[in-house]
């Protein structure tokens, strides 16, 4: 789906003008948007990720015309600069990429409050780094993870392979409940997700038929064997 055609849904108000208003509503303001930019642009650059990412829903808030005006030019979307020209001009096209060149560190952080605001969620998972340790005393293999959102860090845990393996069992359950209650209520499952829910599918049951043969090896194992 075009950029524009998303914004239009997720808008709860009459926006049928866009992308014209939407620009209109940030060259109007452009002086103090920009002074709030080189501001979230100078704590971006050394590292204040969370308070970067709270200003930005401030902003959101305040006027979410400018706001997506912003999001939409950090992301450098031809969709978008084509219909700023169309409905607007050239110039104003070119101050709007101008954003992108200026503040490529502001990209990211726009992008997870746009998701949170079009879709209604909070501090979107975008990574998950792991590692491996043993702990000898228990006998007990360790996985390490930091979940984060962004350049923001959600989370740091260890937990055993089978506390790990507890979690997933349960988020596995909610998404089966998630897609039945969905069908129940006769709600449809878009496309590009179910597209997703697929390749997901496929790919957990490799690494369980993976797991499987780790499993029935480590039991043919006497316990203490190295």
């Amino acid at each position: 789906m075009p950029e524009t055609e998303r914004i239009v849904m997720d808008q709860p108000e009459d926006t049928g003008e866009l992308p014209g208003m939407l620009v209109e509503a940030y060259l109007e303001r452009e002086a103090g948007v920009r002074a709030l930019l080189d501001d979230l642009d100078r704590q971006a650059l050394e590292g204040e990720d969370e308070a970067v990412r709270d200003r930005i829903r401030r902003f959101a808030e305040e006027n979410q015309h400018v706001f997506f005006t912003v999001a939409l030019s950090l992301t450098g979307s031809a969709q978008f600069f084509g219909d700023v020209e169309s409905q607007l001009d050239v110039t104003a096209a070119d101050r709007l990429r101008d954003l992108a060149e200026t503040y490529p560190a502001l990209e990211e952080p726009f992008a997870v409050v746009r998701n949170e605001q079009a879709r209604d969620r909070r501090n979107p998972v975008t990574g998950l780094e792991t590692t491996t340790t043993y702990h000898a005393d228990e006998a007990l293999p360790l996985i390490r993870y930091t979940v984060s959102s962004g350049n923001v860090d959600l989370y740091d845990g260890c937990e055993s392979p089978e506390e790990i393996l507890g979690v997933a069992t349960q988020f596995v359950s909610t998404t089966t409940d998630a897609l039945e209650a969905a069908m129940d209520d006769d709600f449809s499952v878009n496309t590009e997700e179910l597209s997703n829910l697929i390749d997901r599918r496929e790919e957990l049951e490799s690494e369980l038929d993976q797991l499987r043969s780790q499993i029935d090896e480590l039991r043919r194992r006497p316990v203490g064997d190295e």
